[in-house]
C-alpha cells in the first residue's frame, strides 16, 4: 500500500446515529459494518446474500457524501477449518459499490463447523503461532490481491491467553504484513483491555509494533465485570486510550484516520454532544501532533 498524506476521524455507524448528523462537516468519514446491510442465508444458500433496502437507505441518509470505509465482523478469518469465500466475495463486492477507502476484519474466529455451522457469539483470539500464520497468509492475500483498497486486521481483545506461543503478539502482526501487504487496524482499547486483564505493559507492545504498518485506530470506552476489564464500548473514551493515541500517532506515517466506536446501548449516556466531543477530542490530538511534526 502506498503512503498517505494526512488523516482523519470519524465513527463507526449504528442505529442509534440515524437523523444524528445533522453537522456532517464535524466527520472525514463514517465506519459502517457492512453485515447490517444484507441478509446472509448461510454458506452454499443460493442466492446467499440480499441487500436490505431500508439499511441501505439509512446509511446513504446518514453518510451523506462521506467516505465509508467497512468494518466487517462476520468473516471469521481465522476459523481453522474454513474460509468462507463467499462472504469474502460479497466484501469485496460491497467495498466497490461503495466505493469504500478501506475494508476492516478482525484477526479472530467466531465460527465452527461442524455437523452444522456453530457461532461462538463472540470475537476469539486465536494462539500466535507459525500455524495460524500458515492458514492466515493466503486468506489474506485473497484480499490484499484483490481489493482496489487497503485491507486491515484488527489486533483482538482477548480475556484468556494461550500456552507455549510461538512469538508475541506484536511479532505475529509484523510478520503477517511483512507476508502478505495487508495493514493494521490498531484498537487501543482492545489494548488497554488486554494489558490490564494480562497485566503486561501496553507501551512496550506499542514499541514492539511496526508502526508503518497502521492504517487505521480505533478508540472506545469499556468498563470492569467480575473481575476483567471488559470491551463494551460504552461511554467515552478512556484516559489511557488518548494517552495511547497521542504516543502512536507521531508514529504511525501511513494512519488514514482515528474511529470512535460506540454501541447503540450508550448513546443515551453520551448524546449528540458527546459523541461530537470524542471526535473532536481525537482531532485534536491529530492536529497536536501534526503541528509538533511541522515544527509550527
Amino acid at each position: 500500500m502506498a503512503e498517505t498524506t494526512g488523516a482523519g476521524v470519524g465513527v463507526l455507524f449504528n442505529p442509534s446515529l440515524d437523523g444524528f448528523l445533522e453537522a456532517p462537516e464535524a466527520l472525514d468519514y463514517l465506519e459502517i459494518i457492512p453485515d447490517r446491510g444484507w441478509i446472509d442465508r448461510g454458506r452454499g444458500s443460493p442466492s446467499r446474500f440480499a441487500l436490505l433496502p431500508h439499511a441501505e437507505a439509512s446509511r446513504a441518509r446518514v453518510a451523506g457524501p462521506l467516505p465509508t470505509p467497512l468494518h466487517g465482523i462476520g468473516l471469521s478469518i481465522c476459523s481453522a477449518d474454513f474460509f468462507d469465500q463467499e462472504y469474502a466475495e460479497q466484501l469485496i463486492c460491497s467495498q466497490r459499490r461503495l466505493s469504500s477507502p478501506w475494508v476492516s476484519e478482525h484477526l479472530s474466529f467466531s465460527r465452527l463447523s461442524t455437523d452444522h455451522e456453530v457461532n461462538t457469539a463472540v470475537a476469539v483470539a486465536v494462539p500466535y503461532d507459525r500455524a495460524m500464520l500458515d492458514v492466515l497468509v493466503p486468506r489474506v492475500q485473497f484480499f490484499t490481491r484483490r481489493l482496489a483498497c487497503p485491507f486491515l486486521l484488527e489486533n483482538s481483545v482477548s480475556y484468556l491467553t494461550y500456552p507455549d506461543e510461538d512469538m508475541s503478539e506484536p511479532e505475529f502482526l509484523n510478520e503477517l504484513c511483512a507476508r502478505t501487504g495487508c495493514g493494521l487496524l490498531l484498537d487501543l482499547h482492545n489494548l488497554h483491555c488486554n494489558a490490564v486483564n494480562h497485566g503486561f505493559e501496553p507501551r512496550t507492545y506499542l514499541s514492539a509494533l511496526e508502526m508503518e504498518n497502521v492504517v487505521e485506530i480505533h478508540v472506545a470506552g469499556g468498563v470492569p465485570m467480575m473481575g476483567f476489564h471488559t470491551d463494551s464500548h460504552t461511554g467515552p473514551v478512556l484516559e489511557p486510550v488518548w494517552q495511547f493515541l497521542d504516543d502512536v500517532w507521531p508514529r504511525a506515517p501511513r494512519l488514514r484516520g482515528v474511529t470512535f466506536e460506540f454501541h447503540e446501548s450508550s448513546f443515551r449516556l453520551l448524546g449528540r454532544d458527546g459523541v461530537l466531543a470524542q471526535v473532536s477530542r481525537a482531532r485534536q490530538a491529530i492536529t497536536r501532533a501534526t503541528s509538533a511534526g511541522s515544527g509550527t
